[in-house]
């Protein structure tokens, strides 16, 4: 049985007018989740461009009205429930130039619904943005063979798409792929399984939201607790109480549990894991909670509880796949400040190893900066070091961004390799 309070979040992802508006707007139609002011807006300004029906596109295109007045959204997210689930939908832009949007949507996707346009096939776009998917760890993806109205519901065009997908994928790390023929438009396959084309016998797309199993996206071997801050309340009651509060990033903490504090190498047992005003006998990830130790140890905001036997990688040189999100390029040896979950210091770029063509997929050897929308393996200098894991082992642990201390701007995002 499902937890209806499981959140999945899944990012959309398509070339211009592969139907990824119309295919929102129909999820969120026919699994009855506009309000009824929103769909007697919509529905009054289809009246007004004279569609017979509703125009599904409407239910996202009004932040395209917001971008040309000037107003900037690089990612609109959606939310909507159903009984069984609660969505977020992350819904990127397609263009090569938004390269860095979808990497900031799909970042903590749990799927990608990649859009393909049934009459044109697997195009150099849906190559990119499997590509980025791929990159990015994403554990599920939903190639949605979009228009199958368009080539009169012929399975032999799907299975077309199909073989052309998945001798492009066999290249990329993508452990669950799956495929659902559809039409956005007439709501085939979307909510409602189609009957035009009984000869797919797999669930419809909502289905597949609802059902997918994601407990297991989330590492639960490796436990890793950032402390956040130090917690001495200092009054009756809590005199003494000393709690290291934080988000478990991944594994699973029990009181009693000897912990490492990295990166003294200090060692305690667990003695309480709090949360609010009651005692839990175990804390796992995405909990937040705060944790109190056996030993008076010194530890501060950026330290790291992990098991003694279980500890990440401490290194001040780290490999990372960057993807440069900032309008101003990259300058050789120029210090940035360097986020990880809950540590800051400094870092520098010492080499640039090669950057990736994100048409071709090919490598482009020597390069001296990066530009924006670039995705390029570099090696980073860091002032301490961090206690890291690699990005496709824990996707908390293994991401960092670098911060412009001059203008306080995010200038890049990174998965540690």
């Amino acid at each position: 049985m499902l937890d209806n309070n499981q959140l999945l979040r899944f990012t959309t992802a398509g070339s211009v007018d592969d139907g990824k508006s119309t295919l929102i707007g129909r999820l969120l139609y026919d699994s009855k989740s506009i309000f009824e002011d929103q769909l007697e807006a919509i529905e009054s300004s289809s009246k007004r461009k004279g569609h017979d029906g509703v125009d599904l596109a409407l239910f996202t295109d009004g932040l395209r009205d917001e971008r040309e007045q000037g107003i900037t959204i690089d990612v609109a997210y959606r939310y909507f429930t159903t009984p069984k689930r609660k969505f977020i939908i992350a819904d990127t832009p397609g263009h090569i130039q938004y390269t860095r949007n979808m990497v900031t949507g799909a970042s903590t996707a749990n799927a990608a619904l990649i859009l393909v346009d049934a009459r044109h096939g697997v195009v150099e776009q849906t190559r990119r943005h499997a590509f980025i998917a791929s990159l990015l760890q994403i554990p599920h993806i939903i190639v949605c063979i979009n228009k199958m109205d368009l080539v009169d519901f012929k399975e032999e065009t799907y299975n077309n798409v199909l073989s052309q997908f998945e001798e492009f994928s066999s290249k990329l790390l993508v452990k669950d792929v799956r495929f659902i023929p559809m039409s956005a438009l007439l709501g085939d396959n979307v909510v409602n399984q189609s009957e035009n084309m009984p000869w797919y016998k797999g669930a419809s797309l909502l289905h597949t939201l609802e059902t997918m199993h994601i407990s297991s996206d989330i590492n639960k071997v490796d436990a890793r607790f950032p402390v956040q801050t130090v917690l001495r309340p200092q009054r009756e009651g809590f005199i003494d109480y000393r709690g290291y509060a934080g988000r478990v990033s991944s594994g699973v903490f029990r009181k009693g549990d000897e912990v490492t504090i990295m990166p003294s190498g200090f060692t305690s047992k667990i003695k309480t894991i709090d949360v609010y005003d009651k005692q839990i006998d175990e804390a796992f990830a995405p909990m937040s909670v705060s944790i109190t130790l056996e030993d008076d140890i010194d530890v501060s905001r950026g330290d790291m509880l992990v098991r003694s036997n279980n500890k990440p990688e401490a290194s001040q040189d780290i490999e990372v796949m960057l993807c440069w999100l900032n309008n101003s390029p990259s300058r050789p040896r120029n210090k940035y400040s360097i986020f990880h979950t809950t540590n800051q210091q400094k870092a520098m770029i010492k080499e640039i190893v090669y950057k990736i063509d994100i048409n071709s997929l090919n490598r482009k050897e020597v390069q001296v900066e990066l530009k924006m929308n670039e995705i390029a393996k570099v090696k980073l200098r860091t002032t301490r070091p961090l206690m890291v894991d690699s990005y496709r082992k824990n996707r908390s642990t293994g991401s960092i961004i670098l911060v412009d201390d001059a203008t306080n701007e995010t200038v890049a995002a990174g998965m540690i390799v």
